[in-house]
C-alpha cells in the first residue's frame, strides 16, 4: 500500500570527560547505547553513578531542569543527518523539540558505526534509535508510576512530561531523572504508532542553521588551535610521480615561512613537498616560489585523447560477443555513450589540523569516515590508533570525496616534523588536480526489438579505465556480481581477474548489467537467472553493484525478456585515481541505460512512457516492480505527461533504483534554435520507504541531487594531457550557475511499506537521462556524450 506525501571540539576536554562532568553536575539521567546489548542490567545504585557510567556511550541526556541533550553520531556533510537522526530519538522519547540541544558525538563514544556514506545512515540507525527513545520513555513512565503508586499502563507522555489522566497528575522528565536512574531498563519497550508521530515527517530547521548563517566556526577550515602553524603540500602533477629535489633553502627565507621539506614515499601520504608558515597566505605565497624537480614516472605521456582512442578500439570488438538474436530481430538499435572524469569540487576544500603531543595526537577534520582518518593519521605519525583522538567537524560538502583520508595523512606526516599544531589547507587547484575522481567510461550498446516492439536482446559493452601504476585497485562486486579487475567478487560472484598492466586489455564477456537489476531471481529453478554486473569500474573505478541476487544492486529497468542478454567489459590503462562519487556507478550507468532504453522506445514507434510501463508491468513480480511502477506513474501524473508541446520544448522521463530508494524524474526542457538548452521544470517521485524523517531536509536532498546532476552532466569535464589534469580552477571547470537552475522543482514522496532509507544518492542517477530524453523530444537529437553543453543542438 503506497501513499503520496506531497566548533570544533576543545582539545583540552574530550567528549567522554565532558559528558561525565556535565551529567554529574546537572544530576542528569543518561541512557546509553550499550544497554541495548545487555537489556535487563540495572543502570546503577544512584543517579550520579548511573550518569557517570552511561555518559560515555550516551545518546540521550536529560537534566534535572528538563533540558534534553541528544547526540548525533554521524558526520554532517550537508545531508542533514545531524538533525534527522536526533528527531527519531526525540519522537520516541516524546519531548518538545524546542527544549532539545543536539551535540555531535566524538569517534567511538557510542560503540556504533560513525561513517556517512552510501545513504546508509538512516537504514542503519532508524530502528535502533527508535528503540532507544522508546526505552528511555518507558523508564521515565515507570519512574512516574512508582512515584504515584499507579500502574504504568495508566500513564502517558507528552512534550517531556508524564501524565496520569485519572488523577490529573503530571511530572516533567526533569523531575523524574533521579528516580529513573535507579531503575532497570525494560526488556522491550513499545514503539509509537507512526500515525501518532508529532515531529517525524514535518519540516524542522537544521540545528546548525543559525550558526551557518552567522558565520560561526563549524567547519574543519575554521579550526584554530593556540600556537598553530599553517601548511601546504605540493604533489607531482603527474599521478604516481615523486619529488627529486626542490629549492628548499630559498623557500625557507621567504616571509612567514618556518620550514620546508620533502616527505618521501613510504608509510604515509603520497610523496611531496611541505611548506609550513605563520599563516595560510604566507604558505600559499611561498608555494608560488617553490620549484620542484619531479620524477614523473611511467604515466607522464597519458592523455584523455589516447585513452578515448583505445576505448573506441575496444568497443569496436563488442560485436564479437553479440547474441544471434540480433540477426533475426525486426529492428536493431546501436548507441555509443561516453562520460569523462569529473571532480567532487566540494565547496570547502580538503583540510585537516593535527596536534602531536608526545605519544598522543588530536586530529580535527571534516570527514565521512572518522575511523579511517584515525587509522591513516596513526600510521603517518607512527602511533597506535588508541593514541589518536579524532574530532569530527561539520564538512562543507562530501559527495564521497571525504571517504578518502589522503589530506589527513598529509597533515599528520607534516605534524610529525613540526613542534606545533599544524593546519593543512588545500587550494582549489589541489582539489582539482588530486581528487579521487568520478570514473570515466565508454559504453557500446546494441538492442533488438521484435515485430511487436518488445525488447528481445540487449548488449552493453563497457570500457573502463584503471590498473596502471598509481591507479586504484578494483572495487568489490556487489552481491552476485563479479569483482572488478584486481578486486574481490561479491557474495555469490566470481572474484575479479588480475589487474591488467601495461596495455589496453579486453576482459572476457560475462555477467549481467545493473540496468536489469531484478530481471529474474538468480538461480531460479529451470529459469535463466541473470548474474550481477561486473564489480569495479575497471580496476580504477568505483564499484558497480551486482544485479539479480544482489539485493543492494542499482537498477534502472527490470527487463521482461530472457534471451539475447550479454554484457562485457574492457579496461584501458590509466593512473588517474578514482573513488566514490555521489551514487557511485549508478550516477553514470543510469544515464547510459535509461537513455538507450528511450532510444529503443523511439525505434518501436511508441510513447516512451507507455513503452517503459509495458516492460515494467511484464517484468517479474516483486518489490522492484511494484515500487518502480509506483514512482513512474506518480511522476508522469504530476507532470501531466502527454501534453502537447511546440517544437523546441520537450518532456523526458527516466527512473532508477539504488541505495534502496526508487526515483522517477520527469524533466521539461526548452532548446533554443541557437542550441542552448534550459531545464524549466523537474518533477520527482521518490519512494524511500515508510517514513520521511525531516521533510525539509528530504526536499533539500532531492533538490540538491537535481542541481548536482544537472551540473555534473551538463557542464563538468576534466581533460588529461601529459599525465596530468589540465583544468586548474573554476574558471576552467564550469559548474551550474543560478541562472541555469530549474525554476521549478516539484517533489512528491510516495510512502511505501518498506524500511526508511537515505536520500543523499537515489535522486541523482535518473536526472541526466531524463534531461537527454527531454532534449530528444524537443528537437530530435540524441546526446550520447557528457557534458551535454558540448553537444550541437542547433535546429531550424
Amino acid at each position: 500500500m503506497n501513499s503520496p506525501l506531497s566548533a570544533p571540539s576543545s582539545p583540552s576536554l574530550d567528549r567522554r570527560s565532558f559528558l561525565r562532568l556535565t551529567a554529574l553536575a546537572g544530576g542528569g539521567f543518561v541512557l546509553g547505547y550499550s544497554y541495548l546489548k545487555t537489556a535487563g542490567t540495572a543502570f546503577a545504585a544512584d543517579a550520579a553513578t548511573a550518569a557517570a557510567e552511561f555518559a560515555p556511550n550516551g545518546f540521550i541526556r536529560i537534566a534535572s531542569n528538563g533540558a534534553v541533550t541528544l547526540f548525533s553520531n554521524r558526520p554532517e556533510i550537508g545531508q542533514g543527518i545531524k538533525t534527522a537522526l536526533p528527531l527519531v530519538l526525540a519522537e520516541e522519547l516524546d519531548v518538545d523539540w524546542k527544549n532539545v540541544t543536539v551535540v555531535s558525538e566524538p569517534l567511538d563514544s557510542t560503540g556504533t558505526l560513525q561513517g556517512a556514506s552510501g545513504s546508509t545512515s538512516v537504514p542503519t540507525d532508524y530502528s535502533r534509535l527508535r528503540q532507544m527513545g522508546a526505552s528511555a520513555r518507558a523508564i521515565l513512565v515507570e519512574a512516574a508510576a512508582q512515584t504515584w503508586n499507579v500502574p504504568a499502563a495508566e500513564c502517558t507522555t507528552s512534550a517531556g512530561s508524564v501524565l496520569h489522566a485519572a488523577s490529573g497528575k503530571k511530572l516533567s522528565y526533569g523531575a523524574l531523572v533521579a528516580k529513573a536512574a535507579t531503575l532497570q531498563p525494560p526488556d522491550s519497550a513499545p514503539l509509537k504508532d507512526p500515525k501518532d508521530f508529532r515531529i517525524l515527517g514535518t519540516r524542522v530547521p537544521n540545528v546548525d542553521n543559525a550558526a551557518i548563517t552567522t558565520g560561526k566556526p563549524l567547519y574543519g577550515i575554521d579550526t584554530k588551535i593556540p600556537g598553530m602553524v599553517y601548511a601546504v603540500y605540493e604533489k607531482c602533477p603527474v599521478f604516481g610521480g615523486t619529488p627529486v629535489s626542490a629549492n628548499l633553502d630559498e623557500v625557507k627565507k621567504l616571509p612567514g615561512v618556518k620550514d620546508a621539506f620533502i616527505i618521501p614515499a613510504g608509510n604515509g601520504p603520497t610523496a611531496g613537498v611541505a611548506i609550513v608558515a605563520s599563516s595560510t597566505w604566507a604558505a600559499f605565497s611561498a608555494r608560488d616560489k617553490l620549484k620542484v624537480v619531479w620524477d614523473e614516472g611511467a604515466r607522464a605521456n597519458d592523455s584523455w585523447a589516447d585513452m578515448s582512442r583505445q576505448a573506441n578500439e575496444l568497443g569496436a570488438k563488442a560485436v564479437d560477443s553479440d547474441s544471434p538474436v540480433f540477426g533475426t530481430a525486426a529492428k536493431v538499435v546501436e548507441g555509443n555513450y561516453s562520460f569523462p572524469y569529473i571532480s567532487h569540487t566540494t565547496l570547502e576544500p580538503q583540510n585537516c589540523t593535527v596536534h602531536l603531543q608526545g605519544d598522543r595526537a588530536d586530529v580535527w577534520v571534516p570527514t565521512q569516515q572518522p575511523g579511517q582518518v584515525r587509522t591513516a593519521a596513526a600510521q603517518a605519525l607512527g602511533l597506535q590508533q588508541n593514541q589518536v583522538t579524532v574530532h569530527v567537524t561539520r564538512a562543507g560538502g562530501g559527495f564521497g570525496r571525504r571517504l578518502q583520508t589522503d589530506y589527513a595523512s598529509e597533515a599528520a606526516a607534516i605534524a610529525k616534523r613540526v613542534d606545533a599544531p599544524v593546519k593543512l589547507t588545500w587550494s582549489r587547484e589541489d582539489d582539482l588536480h588530486h581528487d579521487y575522481f568520478r570514473p570515466a567510461g565508454f559504453n557500446f550498446l546494441r538492442g533488438a526489438l521484435d515485430a511487436s516492439g518488445k525488447i528481445v536482446a540487449w548488449r552493453n559493452y563497457a570500457v573502463n579505465f584503471g590498473a596502471a601504476g598509481g591507479g586504484r585497485r578494483g572495487g568489490p562486486g556487489g552481491p552476485g556480481g563479479r569483482g572488478g579487475p584486481g578486486g574481490p567478487g561479491g557474495p555469490g560472484g566470481a572474484p575479479g581477474g588480475a589487474a591488467p598492466r601495461g596495455a589496453a586489455t579486453l576482459l572476457p564477456a560475462g555477467g549481467g548489467n545493473a540496468v536489469f537489476g531484478q530481471v529474474a531471481p538468480g538461480g531460479a529453478p529451470g529459469g535463466q537467472g541473470f548474474q550481477g554486473g561486473p564489480g569495479g569500474g575497471g580496476a580504477g573505478g568505483a564499484p558497480r553493484r551486482g544485479g539479480p541476487g544482489g539485493g543492494r544492486g542499482g537498477a534502472s529497468f527490470p527487463g521482461s525478456f530472457v534471451g539475447g542478454f550479454a554484457n562485457a567489459t574492457g579496461t584501458v590503462v590509466s593512473a588517474v585515481p578514482t573513488g566514490a562519487w555521489r551514487a557511485p556507478g549508478d550516477c553514470t550507468s543510469a544515464w547510459v541505460d535509461q537513455s538507450f532504453l528511450d532510444e529503443l522506445a523511439q525505434a518501436s514507434g511508441r510513447d516512451p512512457l507507455e513503452f517503459k510501463l509495458d516492460h515494467l508491468t511484464a517484468g517479474p513480480a516483486g518489490a522492484y516492480k511494484d515500487r518502480m511502477l509506483g514512482v513512474v506513474r506518480l511522476a508522469a501524473e504530476k507532470a501531466g505527461w502527454g501534453k502537447k508541446l511546440p517544437k523546441g520544448q520537450g518532456m523526458g522521463i527516466a527512473f532508477h533504483s539504488c541505495h534502496a530508494g526508487y526515483v522517477a524524474h520527469v524533466v521539461e526542457v526548452t532548446v533554443a534554435k541557437t542550441g542552448e538548452y534550459k531545464v524549466t521544470r523537474v518533477v520527482a517521485a521518490v519512494d524511500v520507504g515508510s517514513q520521511i524523517l525531516n521533510l525539509s531536509s528530504a526536499e533539500n536532498q532531492v533538490e540538491g541531487a537535481v542541481v548536482d546532476g544537472l551540473s555534473a552532466s551538463g557542464f563538468q569535464s576534466l581533460d588529461l594531457k601529459k599525465g596530468r589534469i589540465v583544468e586548474s580552477n573554476l574558471d576552467e571547470y564550469p559548474m551550474l550557475r543560478m541562472p541555469d537552475s530549474p525554476p521549478k522543482i516539484e517533489i512528491h514522496f510516495l510512502l511505501s511499506q518498506n524500511p526508511p532509507t537515505g536520500l543523499g544518492e537515489p535522486a541523482l542517477p535518473p536526472l541526466a537521462p531524463a534531461v537527454c530524453n527531454a532534449i530528444y523530444a524537443a528537437m530530435g537529437k540524441r546526446i550520447r556524450a557528457m557534458p551535454f553543453s558540448t553537444a550541437d543542438l542547433k535546429w531550424a
